[in-house]
């Protein structure tokens, strides 16, 4: 199957199914002699899996990791990482009335067209199930980049309308289920999303990400460009239907005088609408992203589709899902800014000589 790697230098390809009896990945290009906390990949793992509180799935799954290789005595090889992680709770059953109909918004219909075949047992190779792999991948890219000071942070500013209205603060994230950088906007959020949650319904919503200290220069011309990159890399996350950087779509009611940032004598800006990107490279700024999910499309809820023949057939919501992903989301985005960003560092290696 294509499409199942990521990265250049940094690579991460991974497979497995929701319902198979493990995902997994390899990564290749980590660098050798690095230390390597397994318990801060847990750790990662941990805000990530299913049944962490009452307004995610109730799917119950430990999600604990095995390398089985390019790891030593705590430290990289400098070889292919190796990883496994068992599937425990499977309720395949609950997908039995799918086999024959296609989930409207879902990826049934376009599987079976594409490859003739589905696993339609929750969604198969296209459920979110696969997104663990990439939280692996991004936490050792997560530590590597630690070493060289960047700090990468994601957090929830929206749900359905409710947007952040009161001050930011980062120790919040991790203080509230919705993973909001306001305690008193967590709050609105959790209850929107409760209230979704018992009328049988699903809510979108938006993450911001920044990711702080990189140094100038990190980024291809042209088509390899740092925003370019960094965009595919979250539109390729489960339920992603939007992602912006620096002003974003603001810019479009903004004049040249007013969205230009003015260099100061160190080399910052005054502004930061560029987003820390200019010409597809890394200026020295923060790099600032926001990414939009859709409205999760399982829906415990009686929807007319049609069935493998054309007809019209009615279905019912059946399974576990999150009624909103954006509180599970966060450190996907995480993983996926830090494994993009750990690529180019290492591509940029080959730049000066």
């Amino acid at each position: 199957m294509a499409g199942s790697s990521f990265g250049t230098i940094f690579k991460l390809s991974t497979f497995g199914e929701s319902h198979g009896p493990a995902i997994g990945g390899v990564i290749d290009g980590v660098p050798a002699n690095i230390p390597l906390s397994l318990e801060a990949i847990q750790d990662e793992l941990a805000r990530r899996k299913p049944g962490q509180s009452s307004i995610v799935t109730q799917r119950m799954e430990s999600d604990l990791v095995q390398i089985l290789s390019g790891v030593f005595e705590g430290k990289t090889t400098g070889t292919s990482i190796g990883f496994i992680i068992p599937n425990e709770d499977q309720k395949s059953k609950d997908y039995s009335h799918i086999k024959d109909a296609f989930r409207p918004s879902h990826a049934d219909y376009t599987y079976e067209k594409k490859y003739g075949i589905r696993d339609y047992r929750g969604g198969g190779r296209s459920s979110a199930r696969e997104t663990a792999c990439r939280v692996v991948a991004g936490a050792i890219a997560k530590q590597i980049l630690e070493t060289k000071g960047i700090d990468i942070v994601a957090y929830v500013d929206q749900v359905g309308s409710i947007k952040i209205e009161s001050e930011i603060d980062f120790n919040e994230i991790d203080n509230n289920p919705v993973r909001c950088a306001s305690k008193k906007d967590a709050k609105r959020m959790e209850s929107l999303i409760k209230k979704i949650k018992k009328a049988g319904d699903t809510i979108g919503g938006s993450i911001r990400c920044e990711i702080n200290h990189l140094p100038p220069g990190l980024g291809e011309p042209v088509f390899d460009k740092l925003h370019a990159e960094l965009g595919k890399a979250m539109l390729s996350i489960n339920a992603v239907k939007g992602f912006e950087y620096g002003s974003g779509f603001d810019c479009i009611t903004m004049k040249g005088s007013e969205h230009n940032d003015v260099f100061l004598s160190d080399g910052s800006t005054a502004t930061n609408y560029s987003g820390g990107i200019q010409g597809g490279i890394s200026n020295g700024m923060p790099v600032t992203m926001r990414i939009a999910f859709k409205p999760v499309a399982t829906i415990i809820q009686s929807q007319k589709t049609i069935d493998v023949e054309g007809n019209e057939v009615l279905i019912d919501g059946k399974g576990r899902h999150d009624p909103c992903v954006v509180p599970r989301a966060v450190p996907i985005v995480e993983a996926m800014a830090a494994i993009t960003i750990l690529d180019f560092f290492l591509r940029n290696e080959a730049v000066r000589f």
